[in-house]
């Protein structure tokens, strides 16, 4: 069994190192750089063969830079039954963290584009925490609403709330990136009013 470099003497001044290599890697992240090998080392002071006894690749390195979330819910303790309110309680906290991170979503995304490895599901976009995040909203229309309805309008909802679609109204529609935001949401709102109207239709029309 292979040991980690990190495990194995001066394991404190190691772990400092390994954290200072991560900051470095966030800081040129923070400023729209999409980090090298080399500049995360020279950003933290160590050599470039330091660096790789820590992160086989820069692939592993801004994985593990990337703000990963941690939540299985954004409601909250005691979330309401109503689901547009809980959408809107999940939209508002997504976007305030693509706001608050975003040079590091962009960077992991045009990672996840350009990534051709076998693995694909280690990278965060293809995780699929925002869809069980909106799926978590949408919990109380379980049971009301047809199966497949349901599963069609959370992957709908989720196409509108992500970094892409952030990416796409402010660098190609050329919104500001609060109103990019606020147009997320009022996406996502639309279509759960749709869905909702559409599903309560008498049928056979």
């Amino acid at each position: 069994m292979t040991v980690p470099y990190t495990s194995t003497g001066r394991a404190n001044q190691k772990a400092r190192t390994r954290d200072a290599l991560i900051a470095a890697t966030r800081g040129l992240l923070a400023q729209g750089l999409i980090p090298t090998m080399e500049a995360a080392a020279a950003a933290a002071a160590i050599s470039r063969t330091t660096a790789y006894r820590y992160f086989p690749s820069i692939r592993e390195l801004l994985l593990t830079a990337y703000p990963h979330a941690e939540e299985d819910s954004l409601l909250g303790p005691d979330p309401p039954r109503d689901p547009a309110t809980r959408l809107q309680m999940v939209v508002e906290s997504h976007s305030r963290r693509i706001l608050k991170y975003e040079p590091e979503m962009r960077a992991v995304l045009r990672l996840s584009l350009e990534d051709d490895s076998a693995d694909r599901s280690t990278l965060p976009m293809h995780r699929g925490q925002r869809i069980d995040w909106i799926a978590d909203a949408l919990a109380p229309l379980e049971g009301q609403m047809n199966v497949e309805a349901l599963r069609r309008l959370t992957y709908g909802i989720g196409a509108t709330l992500g970094i892409e679609a952030f990416v796409w109204l402010t660098d190609i529609a050329g919104l500001s990136r609060e109103d990019a935001v606020a147009t997320m949401g009022l996406n996502a709102s639309r279509l759960l009013r749709s869905a909702i109207a559409e599903d309560a239709a008498p049928s056979g029309r």
